[in-house]
């Protein structure tokens, strides 16, 4: 199987693909799934590495650019230190975990997409008040070929279980950020920021993105080079019995989360046809969904661990 670091990809489709016309008319090319597994040692999930996941991707959402580069040549444990003094630990909104579930995100951009960090959520909600709100994770995806890009908002979320009713919240926050107002004002950070200084080292490239996002660029050309990534990092009975990374296993999380992945497409596309936004069929949607046995294990630790890093700093 293909891997994202030490975590295995179970699915990795576009849903038209494995469903025709015919029979799922609400699926399109623009309709993936990303299923990722963690593996299992001793009979046990392999919680440590999902740990050490997190703490290693915690700068790219917790730092700004220039401070990942100047703070890591200087000392690793003090960029660490300072990314997790940026850490909310407890969103109103959405609870604890909501932060662990952004980075998850952004570690998967990071080594599966291959993407650029534009605008590092988590540093920006904690120091710029209301100029973060938005998309929980914002990166740029370089086409050195083409000299061009393609802009990558996403939505991450942890939690319970992914039943029907939990799918509303995600597809709601997405048509939300799909608003012209909200992209405009998510362009508008990205330019602003200086980071995008220091993440795109082509300058006719940077000078490309900066005139895709111009505020009077019309959103119809950002929307053709749009993706939306949906991180639904959830706690799974299926995972939380198994003992290993067993054929059985695999092929009942791929079954499960094609069913959800269904589900959530199914319902996502419905509301299009409500909402009817313009040049939604440009947008391409990765659905991304990462079980894991027990939610208040991995929330309890991260926040305990943090909290210490932030005591003895």
């Amino acid at each position: 199987m293909d891997k994202i670091k030490n975590f295995d990809i179970v699915i990795n489709t576009c849903l038209a693909d494995i469903e025709s016309k015919p029979k799922m008319p609400d699926f399109d090319e623009n309709d993936f799934l990303l299923s990722v597994v963690n593996g299992f040692e001793n009979g046990k999930w392999r919680e440590d590495i999902f740990r050490q996941f997190v703490m290693n991707n915690i700068a790219q959402t917790g730092l700004s650019a220039d401070e990942r580069e100047n703070i890591c040549a200087v000392d690793p444990y003090s960029q660490l230190t300072r990314s997790i003094m940026n850490l909310r630990l407890v969103d109103k909104e959405n609870g604890q975990g909501s932060e662990i579930a952004e980075i998850v995100l952004y570690g998967i951009m990071r080594y599966h997409y291959h993407a650029l960090p534009v605008v590092p959520k988590i540093f920006y909600k904690q120091n710029s008040h209301d100029n973060a709100k938005g998309s929980d994770s914002v990166h740029i995806v370089i086409d050195e070929d083409a000299k061009d890009f393609t802009l990558w908002l996403g939505e991450a979320k942890f939690f319970n279980d992914i039943a029907d009713e939990r799918l509303y919240d995600p597809i709601s926050s997405v048509f939300e950020a799909l608003s012209t107002d909200k992209l405009k004002k998510e362009n508008s950070i990205i330019t602003n920021v200086k980071d995008l200084e220091y993440v795109i080292a082509d300058l006719d490239i940077r000078k490309k993105v900066k005139e895709v996002l111009h505020r009077d660029t019309s959103i119809d050309e950002v929307k053709k080079r749009l993706h939306v990534p949906i991180m639904l990092l959830h706690q799974c009975d299926i995972t939380q019995k198994a003992t290993e990374l067993s054929p059985e296993y695999l092929e009942e999380i791929k079954l499960y989360h094609l069913n959800r992945a269904k589900r959530y497409f199914m319902s996502h596309n419905n509301k299009q046809k409500k909402e009817d936004i313009y040049g939604f069929e440009n947008i391409k949607f990765h659905l991304i969904l990462f079980p894991v046995p027990n939610k208040a294990s991995i929330v309890n630790w991260f926040v305990e661990r943090a909290n210490q890093i932030k005591q003895d700093a």
